[in-house]
């Protein structure tokens, strides 16, 4: 058994307060904003609805004493979504957080990260699969014999 370097992957959520909080979702979802100047640009692209991504910027737009973003109506531009000082900020300081826990976590789980599984090989799944799928027959088949 040979040992490879595995990275372990640790998500978080901050929570400010009860209604206040902010996890990978909603950065990426800043994150998608800022770059793409839309809000449904960057919910296309996160692949969640538009209501869910207005949502989760109400959210935060109503959770902090300042607003994230900044919206503009349509026009000869088309309107767009930009984020604020304070969206910046909030963006940078969540990212420049996880760098530091992603470290620590690097550090203090690397010896836990080694004892995980390997992912099964193809062959190994294909396998499953058919023995998952005998049984479910089997199981479709005793039922039916029954009556």
């Amino acid at each position: 058994m040979s040992l490879t370097t595995r990275t372990t992957l640790v998500r978080f959520r901050i929570d400010f307060s009860e209604n206040c909080s902010i996890g990978p979702g909603k950065v990426e979802l800043l994150e998608s904003i800022r770059t793409l100047g839309s809000l449904s640009g960057a919910a296309r692209k996160l692949k969640m609805s538009y209501r869910y991504a207005w949502l989760l910027l109400n959210n935060l737009n109503t959770s902090f004493r300042e607003p994230v973003v900044r919206a503009s109506t349509g026009g000869k531009s088309g309107g767009g979504t930009t984020l604020t000082a304070f969206g910046e900020k909030l963006v940078s300081t969540y990212r420049n957080f996880e760098q530091e826990v992603e470290k620590g976590a690097a550090y203090r789980l690397s010896s836990l990260a080694q004892m995980a599984a390997s992912p099964p090989s193809r062959r190994m799944m294909r396998r499953r699969l058919a023995l998952t799928a005998a049984s479910s027959r089997a199981t479709r088949k005793s039922k039916t014999s029954r009556y």
